[in-house]
């Protein structure tokens, strides 16, 4: 386990944990929240010996391994599988044992070693490698690449897989989702929850922690507190905390009426769609969460745009790529007044290139690209970043775009996204990515646009700063497209999913949790094609086909299955009832023989019914799990 007395922990002259005491069993899966600056990261680098706490101590087991995602990358020729293998330090030590006792030709020493070679399945190490590059993106032509051939993205899923290698006993991982696409996501996070050892993880990913974490260790104000469930459970039992204090109480109540108002209009508006439903619930659940954030210092909206023409932009039979490689072909793509779009697919599929085509970025080979009159798109981009003035503050930033507008009013719509007093006029030049993504979205809200292209929005934002940009969203007026890993924004503001494949653009049939199964389905499929042969586009198409139906069956059986469930949990309810009643001795005296036939014909009826849906549900399942297999 691992144990915190009495720990305290500073920062220069900042005071980050003061007086912490926790312990973190082995086994548990713990998310570490807080908003940025509070001590996470100061936490792991104190957990690796980098740093030293001021008061107090932690404890772990003796010769306990601990596994982290490097930061860096070295740019070296070896290949990348060779780098992944390099994480299981126990391993390469044997290997070299080994080659050691071969040169000098010692028989037995060699048996010793081989023998803890097969203990550690180190002859399968090379496949497990394998398999967590594949997991995390990479081809099977990749494996063999030096590192230095990869970007600075893909340096950090080697790093990531590197960490995954490591048989370790604690893993501690900072902000892993940050490089990957949703597939890589997904997959994550089943690697994770099969994860034997103990593992903190920070990350301002909500639904990555809901389903993975079994733990939530909120620091806050310097102490540290550790709470039960997943994020979702986190968020209602801080909520109920903040309901408490009753100033916090009254925000609360009119951050949900607002909400409310929003849910209710919605719902006026929305179809029967499954999408549009999905939206519904997702609104519902904001008015419950948005009690654990009634203290977030960014509080901002979108203005209303003005008129928006029926059609904003439209894509005709668009080409584009890179040089000599097509990124996209044939492309036809409407974008109307109201459209609230969420772009699915793999990495390298082709959603940035996408974007960049409706943001007028990039030039296309063929095609048109028709936009309407006056229309103001708000473009959010990494790169964006970078192209910031780095010796402008940020109140500099916003007065460029309107230079007309008082310096208190700017200074006020800086305030909803936490940029006040000095920071608002300090140099953009030592912000981090956050603080850097946060001005750059306070530039985008102040222009009004009427439509949003955001490609990766919430990179580098904690949670705090997630939940006010969805909050806003969900009241924007305009039209949108995102692309984002984050599936809790996609779910809660988006209405319709289109997926980005074979060089296409196609909606996709289902919700986020098709579009999970679709994955999985496609993994699994790809794993059945000889690894001598690359899928072909018509291979693919085929595999979407058959993937696209089996969502077609699954979603109804899966609905059958849930009911006859809640049937038989119902019967065994019933059962057990009469079961209990019919164990009273005076039952069977004269006097209540009636009573004692109508119970028995009661519970004869039961049995009957519940054999019947029993052999129902059986049925069901059976099918369900052949449509899966």
């Amino acid at each position: 386990m691992l144990k915190f007395s009495q720990l305290s922990l500073r920062r220069g002259t900042r005071e980050l944990l003061h007086d912490v005491s926790a312990t973190i069993h082995t086994g548990h899966k713990v998310g570490i929240t807080g908003r940025n600056g509070v001590g996470k990261s100061s936490l792991f680098l104190l957990l690796r010996n980098e740093l030293s706490a001021d008061a107090g101590s932690y404890s772990l087991p003796p010769a306990t391994v601990i596994a982290h995602v490097a930061q860096e990358t070295p740019a070296v020729d070896k290949p990348a599988i060779e780098y992944v293998m390099d994480g299981d330090t126990g391993l390469r030590g044997l290997q070299q044992q080994i080659q050691q006792a071969e040169q000098h030709d010692d028989g037995e020493q060699l048996a010793h070693l081989y023998a803890d070679m097969e203990a550690i399945q180190g002859y399968s190490a090379n496949s497990r490698a394998a398999r967590l590059l594949h997991g995390l993106g990479f081809t099977v032509d990749e494996e063999q690449l030096p590192v230095r051939s990869f970007s600075g993205g893909w340096r950090m899923r080697l790093n990531l897989a590197q960490a995954l290698m490591c048989r370790s006993d604690l893993l501690l991982l900072d902000e892993p989702t940050n490089h990957l696409d949703l597939e890589a996501v997904i997959w994550l996070e089943d690697w994770l929850r099969g994860y034997s050892g103990t593992l903190l993880l920070i990350s301002h990913d909500r639904d990555f922690l809901d389903r993975v974490v079994t733990h939530i260790a909120h620091i806050e104000r310097g102490e540290m507190t550790l709470y039960t469930g997943n994020y979702s459970d986190f968020e209602i039992r801080r909520a109920e905390q903040l309901a408490h204090q009753q100033a916090a109480y009254e925000k609360q109540q009119r951050e949900i009426a607002h909400m409310q108002k929003f849910v209710d209009r919605f719902r006026a508006k929305a179809t029967k769609s499954r999408q549009a439903q999905s939206r519904i619930k997702a609104l519902e659940r904001l008015t419950i969460i948005s009690q654990a954030h009634v203290d977030s210092p960014f509080k901002f909206h979108f203005l209303n745009p003005g008129r928006i023409p029926d059609l904003l932009l439209k894509l005709d039979n668009i080409s584009a790529g890179y040089d000599d490689t097509p990124i996209l072909d044939n492309v036809t793509l409407n974008i109307a007044a109201g459209d609230r779009i969420g772009l699915l697919g793999h990495n390298g599929a082709g959603k940035s290139t996408l974007i960049k085509l409706l943001a007028g970025d990039l030039n296309m080979h063929n095609g048109e690209r028709v936009a309407a009159k006056d229309i103001n798109i708000g473009y959010f981009a990494q790169h964006q970043l970078e192209q910031l003035d780095a010796k402008a503050s940020p109140l500099l930033h916003v007065q460029r775009l309107d230079p007309r507008a008082t310096e208190q009013s700017l200074r006020n719509h800086l305030g909803g996204f936490a940029f006040n007093d000095e920071m608002a006029t300090s140099p953009v030049a030592p912000l981090s990515g956050g603080e850097k993504a946060r001005l750059v979205l306070a530039m985008i809200v102040y222009q009004k646009p009427s439509l949003l292209l955001l490609d990766e929005p919430t990179n580098h934002l904690d949670l705090e700063m997630r939940y006010a940009l969805t909050s806003a969203l969900q009241e924007f007026e305009g039209a949108m497209i995102i692309v984002s890993h984050d599936r809790h924004l996609l779910r809660t503001v988006t209405d319709q999913l289109y997926l980005v494949a074979d060089q296409q653009v196609t909606p996709f049939d289902g919700d986020l949790e098709d579009y999970r199964q679709f994955v999985k389905d496609q993994e699994r499929e790809n794993d059945e094609i000889p690894s001598d042969k690359s899928p072909t586009p018509a291979n693919k198409k085929q595999q979407r086909q058959h993937a696209a139906e089996k969502r077609r069956l699954l979603k109804p059986l899966g609905n059958k299955a849930k009911k006859l469930e809640a049937s038989m949990n119902k019967l065994h309810a019933e059962q057990t009832t009469l079961q209990q009643l019919l164990s009273d001795s005076s039952l069977y005296e004269d006097a209540n023989k009636a009573r004692l036939a109508e119970l028995l014909q009661q519970q004869g009826q039961i049995n009957k019914e519940l054999q019947k849906v029993e052999a129902e549900w059986l049925t069901v399942s059976e099918e369900l799990e052949s449509l899966r297999a």
